[in-house]
C-alpha cells in the first residue's frame, strides 16, 4: 500500500520510548537494563557490540495524518466519508444510531462531533 510507518526502539517493561532525547541512548535511565537484546552467555561489555544486536522491543508507528490524506483524496469517497455530516435526513425519526438521545448525550459529555466521529470510525 505504500503507506509510511516509523520504528521507534521502546523499553521492554514500556516506561520509555527512545526518542527525542532518549534516542542516543543505549540503556534505560531509569533501571539500568540495556536497550538491545542480549544472549544469556554475552556480557554487555561495549555500546559498539550491544549496538549490533536487534531491539529488545520494537513500537510501530503509523501516522495517521497520510492516512486521513489518503481516505480524502478521491471526491467520491470523501463525500460518503462526511455522510453523517452533511448529508443525513435530520427529521427527528431515529433511523440511524446517532440520531439516538443516548447517543447525542455521549456527544455532548465527550464532546465527540460527528465529523470526528466519522473520521475516527466510531459509527
Amino acid at each position: 500500500m505504500g503507506m509510511e510507518y516509523k520504528k521507534i526502539h521502546a523499553f521492554l517493561n514500556d516506561c520509555i520510548l527512545y526518542r527525542h532525547e532518549f534516542e542516543e541512548m543505549s540503556k534505560c535511565p531509569r533501571c539500568g537494563v540495556s536497550r538491545y537484546k542480549v544472549k544469556d552467555d554475552e556480557e554487555c561489555s561495549t555500546n559498539e557490540n550491544s549496538k549490533k544486536a536487534p531491539p529488545a522491543k520494537v513500537l510501530w508507528y503509523l501516522p495517521i495524518v497520510p492516512r486521513f490524506k489518503r481516505l480524502f483524496a478521491n471526491g467520491d469517497d470523501a463525500k460518503d466519508l462526511t455522510w453523517h455530516a452533511n448529508g443525513r435526513n435530520c427529521d427527528g425519526m431515529v433511523r440511524y444510531p446517532n440520531d439516538c438521545s443516548q447517543w447525542k448525550k455521549i456527544d455532548v459529555c465527550f464532546w465527540i462531533s460527528a465529523k470526528r466521529q466519522e473520521i475516527l470510525g466510531l459509527d
